[in-house]
């Protein structure tokens, strides 16, 4: 089967079993999406939704979050992976874009140019705050994508150029919502039995089927 073929049979079946995914972080407004995700690095989403209610009470603008010290922000996010260096990321985003305005801008140069902000982060806040035509790609993502024969990027920036391709760019935001949300619920990491799976069952090589089931 063609890359493009595997691609629009997997659309059509994403678009069946999640029509309109959420984001999955809590949020309040863009720049609360932006501080959500970028805790999300290295902890599951669960996790953050259980921090950020309280830290979002006491920072929820970069004003707010400018006035609290590292240690004080490091106080609400402790349980998250990295939280150290994670409060010191936010502290100097908060006071950077205070010193550019006090607003989170719709652009790309500007979000990747902040502490702690890569290039996926600004993508799901390109695509989820501002309606910005977006395929974040993060390693979840990344995996499936080289399950499914639709990318053989050796990194994540590849993968979103070969995925970019192969889907039309109205769909780019929810399709990488609705590849996180698949993979959660059918297609994890480790013990994955790919014959079994609804997707890598008819869409992976029988090499790759092979190599996973060792």
């Amino acid at each position: 089967m063609k890359r493009q073929d595997k691609a629009d049979r997997i659309g059509e079946m994403l678009d069946d079993l999640y029509p309109n995914p959420p984001v999955p972080l809590d949020h309040r407004n863009p720049y609360t999406m932006l501080v959500a995700v970028a805790l999300s690095a290295q902890t599951t989403d669960k996790k953050v939704n259980e921090v950020t209610p309280a830290l979002f009470d006491a920072a929820s603008t970069p004003e707010e979050m400018a006035r609290l010290s590292p240690e004080e922000i490091l106080g609400f996010i402790k349980q998250v992976g990295l939280a150290p260096t994670k409060a010191r990321n936010l502290s100097t985003m908060a006071h950077q874009i205070v010193d550019a305005g006090g607003e989170v801008i719709a652009d790309w140069e500007f979000l990747e140019g902040l502490a702690g902000v890569g290039h996926k982060t600004a993508g799901v806040v390109m695509a989820g705050a501002f309606g910005f035509p977006a395929f974040p790609v993060d390693t979840h993502i990344h995996r499936l994508a080289d399950r499914w024969g639709l990318s053989d990027g050796k990194n994540v920036e590849k993968t979103e150029r070969d995925l970019k391709v192969v889907f039309a760019e109205d769909t780019w935001d929810r399709r990488h919502l609705q590849i996180i949300y698949f993979g959660r619920e059918y297609c994890p990491a480790k013990y994955h039995d790919l014959t079994g799976c609804p997707i890598c069952s008819w869409a992976a090589t029988k090499k790759r089927i092979a190599a996973e089931s060792r």
